[in-house]
């Protein structure tokens, strides 16, 4: 049209944009995107929505989000479909803040506003959030709308509120198969098998995602053998209804029967995908089998999907937990795509196996990358190397400060252990009674526990004594207190006391469980 000195107007834009959007042609819609900008189309809110549903549903959220900000006066579509796309895309948190940034806007919420957010409402599991928007439903008087009802029924379940979702999905007039399967998936994961099988049966015309709750929800809280009957009876089975079984081997520490039931699949010929391979990966870590590992991996590359972030993480995990540091490596400097977990992947394999300068390399590293952050975990592996690098206590207060200071990242059991082994290696376990009161871990069991595993190292008796009594008070862990207060007390020439403690532990018929580790063979 430009060509032949037409130029088109604000409907013919959206028109065309919304041709890009569902054909999915980004460079043309690139090229309508300059033109807008070009001859001032960028103020017309009609426009603007429309490109911001093309950058969503194209999953480029963050260049939905710049061009929102440059609208002056965004209307409700704009709105939802940022809020839709920050949910859908796993950054809840995002569309929330969006959300409650539009509830004090002079715009007023519509339905879709509510479909956008109840979801972000089950996956953060803020109930009562959701409470409040299933008011301002109430209120706005739209609680029959079945698309509504729908996510209200998915969000109490996710939240671990049945009663609440069955309620709403007895009141539904109009119910359709979503209603159905929402009702059954809110029982099936909230280990409601019986209320689940009931519906199921009420239900007019299950599908396949009807019986893959059932059997989610079997091989989550019930017996796994009995999940994979149901499969073997069930029309139509998809690779989400096998997937199913097999994370929850992986989840229920049963590797070997995840390996088994991989095999299984593998001879079948059911399709493959991330979650499978992701899924079984992790077993194969677990194990530390790697030959497994190697055959898994060339299943990854012929199936085309060795470029995939998800498992890329997943392999490089799987190599780093098998010794394999250098394949590990490897891998991740090769996939073009990293996320947090593929840094974290990486940087807990070093840490495991005590290749600390590594670990701080990497950990440098990360934070020079746009739009990635450290996490707890991050710091966790951090801390565990300056532990195993006898790192001064100087280095890892520096690390833990920055961690609550720079990242307002809380910390957790796992993090004040850490530092209080490092405190150990230093003599300076003295510290860790304080540290402890000032972080609020003063009824944590496992906490006092590092406390004492630190004095034998360091050969703080005083200590140590203190630290026996706390994690009997509060664990009852008799065994590990007495083995530990004996190597103490013999450290210290004190045979008498420990006499006495290991006749204790005849008396009371404790015994020292013995170390153990595999390889594979």
């Amino acid at each position: 049209m430009p060509n032949n000195g037409d130029k088109p107007n604000g409907y013919d834009l959206v028109y065309k944009i919304r041709e890009c959007t569902n054909l999915g042609l980004y460079n043309s819609g690139q090229q309508l995107h300059s033109y807008v900008l070009r001859y001032g189309f960028n103020s017309d809110v009609f426009v603007s929505s429309a490109l911001i549903n093309f950058y969503v549903k194209l999953d480029l959220v963050k260049d939905a989000h710049k061009l929102f900000d440059e609208i002056p006066e965004p209307g409700l579509v704009a709105w939802n479909s940022l809020i839709t796309g920050y949910v859908r895309s796993g950054k809840s948190r995002i569309g929330l803040h969006l959300f409650l940034q539009l509830q004090k806007s002079t715009i007023s919420s519509d339905s879709y506003s509510f479909t956008a957010i109840l979801p972000a409402c089950g996956q953060l599991h803020l109930v009562q959030l959701g409470k409040s928007i299933h008011s301002k439903v109430i209120k706005f008087g739209i609680q029959q709308n079945t698309f509504i009802a729908n996510c209200l029924i998915d969000m109490y379940g996710k939240c671990n509120h049945v009663e609440d979702a069955i309620n709403i999905f007895d009141e539904t007039c109009f119910k359709d198969t979503f209603s159905w399967n929402s009702v059954i998936a809110s029982c099936a994961r909230n280990q409601r098998i019986e209320q689940a099988f009931h519906f199921l049966h009420q239900m007019p015309n299950p599908d396949t995602i009807s019986y893959n709750e059932i059997i989610n929800g079997i091989a989550q809280f019930g017996n796994i053998e009995h999940a994979i009957e149901i499969l073997s009876t069930i029309p139509n089975p998809n690779s989400s209804s096998w997937n199913s079984i097999l994370t929850s081997y992986v989840n229920r520490n049963h590797p070997r029967n995840a390996i088994e039931f991989f095999s299984k699949m593998h001879s079948h010929n059911i399709k493959m995908d991330e979650f499978t391979f992701s899924s079984i990966l992790s077993g194969v870590a677990r194990l530390g089998a790697f030959t497994w590992g190697i055959l898994i991996h060339c299943c990854v590359v012929k199936h085309g999907l060795d470029e995939s972030v998800v498992i890329g993480s997943s392999l490089i995990d799987m190599y780093a937990k098998c010794g394999m540091l250098n394949t590990a490596e490897f891998l991740f400097e090769l996939l073009p795509d990293k996320n947090l977990v593929t840094w974290n992947a990486m940087i807990s394999g070093f840490a495991h196996n005590e290749k600390s300068i590594k670990v701080f390399e990497f950990f440098e590293r990360l934070k020079d990358v746009k739009d990635l952050k450290p996490d707890g975990i991050t710091f966790l592996n951090v801390l565990s190397a300056c532990w195993h690098d006898k790192a001064s206590l100087k280095v890892a207060n520096r690390c833990f400060e920055s961690m609550i200071c720079d990242y307002k990242i809380d910390p957790t059991v796992e993090h004040c252990s850490c530092l209080i082994k490092v405190m150990g290696c230093e003599g300076e376990i003295w510290r860790a009674e304080g540290v402890i009161k000032r972080l609020g871990f003063e009824s944590s069991g496992e906490v006092w526990r590092a406390v004492l595993a630190a004095c034998a190292g360091c050969g703080d008796l005083e200590v140590a004594e203190m630290a026996a009594r706390k994690v009997i008070d509060l664990r009852g862990d008799m065994e590990f207190v007495y083995v530990m207060m004996s190597n103490i007390y013999a450290q210290f020439g004190k045979w008498e006391d420990v006499r006495v403690v290991r006749k204790v532990m005849r008396d009371n018929k404790v015994i020292k469980e013995a170390g153990f580790s595999w390889i594979d063979v």
